[in-house]
């Protein structure tokens, strides 16, 4: 056999044996747990079938759970994607003092663990004497509490997320701002384009492969981000009003010691993402300016 042929295969050995330990030896592990009962502690797993399935799809509180992702994914695109794509341009291309210093000031909470960020948002949140609770009641209204109503939790989870990870996605976005030829963007403005003009047909099109790579890791990454604070705050409640998917699964394994739901619950969330993903294959990809 020509050695054209069996060296490529040779050098991507390792990382094929490493791939199919790490990755699709657990999923199919996982997979096969789904079908039965176990917590854990006995010795035995009783084999069930689709019976955790079935037991999932059967009550309301997968839909509910699937709802507060949804949630969860709509905030967070706002906070960690529309938001820094947006003010990377402004940053890029309308403000021309002071750029280090709007960079670091923004960047800083990156720098935090998501630990540290819950603590801190746990005490500006707090209803009775946070700086939040403090600036509503000068204005005679009284504070909610964040953490504990279903109204609030999910936004208030969804701002501790946002404000950690807003400064990365900010630079990411901000490196392909700065790609942009300047050229055409001196251009249009001597076409007398206004900046939402030049942000829409220059700039998106132009971007695009770095906005599609940070709306990925928004959704995938906040969705895992989320474990964090849920367990640190709030542990699901009220009444799994601030659970997601990934949470839920942590909870039937590590809380609740119902392995075998655990597990197919990790196989509905891997579903979820892969739909994600096509979508974003046969949608968003048609739509991406690649140069060259």
């Amino acid at each position: 056999m020509n050695r054209h042929y069996w060296q490529p295969g040779l050098f991507l050995t390792p990382a094929i044996f490493l791939s199919l330990l790490f990755s699709y030896w657990p999923l199919l592990q996982d997979l096969w747990l789904s079908f039965h009962s176990w917590n854990m502690v006995n010795p035995t797993m009783k084999f069930v079938g689709f019976d955790n399935y079935r037991q999932l799809m059967s009550g309301d509180e997968l839909f509910k759970i699937l709802a507060n992702t949804l949630f969860y994914i709509i905030l967070l695109v706002i906070i960690n994607f529309l938001l820094p794509y947006l003010l990377s341009f402004v940053m890029a291309h309308c403000i021309h003092h002071f750029k280090f210093f709007y960079r670091s000031i923004l960047f800083i909470p990156s720098t935090l663990s998501l630990a540290v960020a819950s603590i801190i948002f746990l005490w500006i949140f707090n209803p009775l004497a946070g700086p939040i609770s403090l600036l509503l009641s000068s204005i005679g209204l009284t504070s909610p509490s964040w953490f504990k109503e279903p109204g609030f939790v999910i936004a208030a989870i969804s701002f501790i997320i946002g404000w950690k990870i807003f400064g990365y996605n900010l630079l990411v976005l901000l490196a392909a701002m700065v790609d942009v030829p300047k050229d055409l963007i001196e251009a249009a403005k001597l076409e007398n384009a206004s900046n939402w003009h030049i942000f829409r047909y220059i700039v998106v099109p132009m971007t695009s492969p770095t906005a599609i790579y940070v709306l990925i890791i928004t959704i995938v990454f906040g969705l895992q981000y989320v474990l964090v604070p849920l367990n640190m705050l709030t542990q699901g409640g009220p009444n799994q009003s601030s659970t997601n998917l990934v949470y839920i699964v942590y909870q039937y394994g590590f809380v609740f010691f119902q392995t075998g739901k655990a597990a197919a619950l990790a196989i509905l969330t891997m579903i979820v993402y892969a739909g994600f993903l096509v979508i974003k294959s046969k949608a968003l990809n048609k739509k991406v300016h690649y140069e060259n």
